[in-house]
C-alpha cells in the first residue's frame, strides 16, 4: 500500500498517527509544528461478467470519479488464465465488487483467480433500492445485476450533470435491454429483447437462404445481408424509440438516454433520437455502489 504526500515537513524525526477516514488510510507526520499528511492508496477492483466476456477495471479508490489504474476484458473461455496474466502484476486491490450474469459455475472461476490476492468477493445482487434509485421490479432481487447497476451508474451520471430528470438506459450485447427511470430515481421497469447475433442465428436457422455475411445498415436496403443488419438494428432503435416515448408521457419531461454495451457503439448512430454512449457505465455504477456501502458502514 503506497502513500501520497501531500504537504509538509522534512522525513526525518517523524512522530505518525494513523486513523481512517472514508475508507482512505490516513498517516500524520509532525515535526516542529509542521505536518506531512498522507493518504493510501486503496486500490478498487470492479468486475463486470457478462454472457460473452468478463471485464475488468482497477481504480485508485472506491469512488466515482477515481482514477483507472488498469482494465482489461477476457472471453469466458478464457478466465482461467487471468492469474497468471493480466493479474500477475497488477496491484492488489483492497476492496472488490462485481456484477455477473453468467452463472455460479463462472462466478467460481473468477473467485479461484482471485486467490492469489487477500480480498474478499463481493457480488451485487439487485435489492428493492440502492444508492437512490428504487427498484419496481415485481421481485426486485430477480433483477439482472448488470442491469441495477447500469440503472445506478446511468442515475449517478445525469445527477452529475445537472437538475434530476428521467432517463433511457439501453445496454447493448447479447441481448439489449432497454429501462425506465423517472425523474425520482424508481425504476418503472424494462424490457428485454435479443441482440444481433440472436436475431440472426433464429433466422439461419429457421429460415432457408440467409446464410449470408453480416451487411451494413441502410436506408432502404437492397439484398439480404444488409437487410439482415437493417432490420435488427431498427428493431433495437424502434423499442428504445418506444420506450423512450412512455417515459417522456409518464413523466411529461425529456429523458435523458445513455447507451452502454459491447455493441453500443454499432447501434449509437442508428438510434431514432440520440445516445450518449457511456462506455464504463457499469463500472461507475460499481463505484456508486461501493462508496455508498462505504459510507453506510
Amino acid at each position: 500500500m503506497g502513500f501520497l504526500r501531500l504537504a509538509g515537513a522534512p522525513e526525518d524525526s517523524i512522530r505518525a498517527s494513523r486513523q481512517t477516514v472514508a475508507g482512505k488510510t490516513q498517516a500524520t507526520v509532525t515535526k516542529s509544528g509542521a505536518a506531512t499528511v498522507y493518504i493510501a492508496s486503496m486500490t478498487f477492483l470492479a468486475i463486470d461478467v457478462g454472457n460473452t466476456r468478463l471485464k475488468w477495471a482497477c481504480y485508485d479508490s472506491a469512488q466515482p470519479g477515481a482514477s483507472l489504474l488498469a482494465q482489461g476484458a477476457e472471453f469466458l473461455e478464457n478466465i482461467d488464465k487471468l492469474a497468471d496474466g493480466a493479474w500477475a502484476d497488477l496491484q492488489e486491490p483492497q476492496q472488490m465488487l462485481g456484477c455477473i450474469v453468467a452463472g455460479d459455475a463462472v462466478r467460481r472461476r473468477v473467485e479461484e483467480q482471485m486467490e492469489l490476492w487477500n480480498v474478499t468477493p463481493r457480488w451485487v445482487v439487485a435489492s428493492p433500492t440502492e444508492a437512490g434509485v428504487v427498484n419496481g421490479y415485481d421481485n426486485p432481487s430477480r433483477l439482472g445485476a448488470d442491469r441495477w447497476v447500469a440503472m445506478i451508474g446511468a442515475r449517478h451520471h445525469v445527477l452529475a450533470q445537472g437538475a434530476p430528470r428521467p432517463v433511457i438506459v439501453v445496454m447493448v450485447g447479447t441481448a439489449v435491454t432497454v429501462e425506465a427511470i423517472d425523474t425520482q430515481g424508481q425504476f418503472l421497469g424494462g424490457i428485454i429483447l435479443p441482440g444481433h447475433g440472436i436475431m440472426l442465428r433464429a433466422l439461419e436457422s429457421g429460415t432457408a437462404g440467409l446464410h449470408v455475411p453480416t451487411g451494413e445498415v441502410r436506408t432502404f436496403p437492397t439484398n439480404t445481408s444488409d437487410a439482415l443488419t437493417s432490420g435488427g438494428t431498427y428493431a433495437i432503435a424502434g423499442a428504445v424509440a418506444r420506450m423512450t416515448q412512455h417515459l417522456r408521457d409518464h413523466c411529461q419531461a425529456e429523458p435523458a438516454r445513455i447507451m452502454t454495451g459491447g455493441a453500443g457503439w454499432k447501434m449509437a448512430p442508428s438510434m431514432v433520437q440520440p445516445c450518449e454512449l457511456v462506455d464504463s457505465l457499469i463500472f461507475d455504477g460499481l463505484l456508486v455502489i461501493a462508496q455508498t456501502r462505504l459510507a453506510a458502514g
